[in-house]
């Protein structure tokens, strides 16, 4: 009897610390993402235009070519990416001034973590689907392509991936 009541205690014990340590572990996570997430767009209206198709490449990926800002950009389509990132070079050619940027963001790429800054460019067009109004980031370094992300296909009605291509819907 003593030796179940003693197992029981330190099953007791035992719950409780497990408890605790989740709730810490939570609460680090919580202020973690906090810390690093892009904010939630602030005009999120609604996307327009016309439905698109991008066929899956030969690498396996789907590749959009889409109009930023008047200049052409060509994306990586990654859902796994909260917001649009840019290269540092397609920044530039899009007419942003890297020196003037706030690096404050830190980011998890492929190759670690880095710093980024955040922008609003004024449109992304992908074969016609528009959202206007697109928050993105801005990488000095970490990224070998831009990355059409959540900050652009999570303003379209949806988007819809088949064995051969993804498909847009404002």
């Amino acid at each position: 009897m003593l030796k179940s009541a003693a197992i029981i205690v330190i099953a007791v014990a035992s719950s409780l610390a497990a408890a605790h340590a989740v709730s810490v572990l939570d609460q680090r996570t919580n202020a973690l993402e906090a810390r690093s997430a892009a904010p939630a767009p602030v005009h999120a209206s609604a996307a327009s235009g016309d439905a698109a198709s991008l066929v899956k490449a030969a690498d396996g990926h789907f590749w959009a070519e889409a109009t930023v800002n008047g200049k052409r950009v060509r994306f990586l389509v990654d859902t796994g990416a909260t917001t649009v990132a840019l290269t540092s070079a397609d920044a530039q050619r899009l007419g942003l001034d890297l020196d003037r940027l706030d690096f404050d963001r830190p980011v998890m790429t492929a190759a670690g973590e880095a710093k980024a800054a955040l922008v609003e460019l004024d449109y992304i067009s992908v074969a016609g689907a528009k959202v206007d109004r697109v928050q993105a980031l801005v990488l000095k370094e970490g990224l070998s392509a831009s990355l059409l992300g959540m900050s652009y296909l999570g303003r379209l009605s949806r988007f819809e991936a088949t064995p051969t291509a993804l498909i847009l819907r404002p």
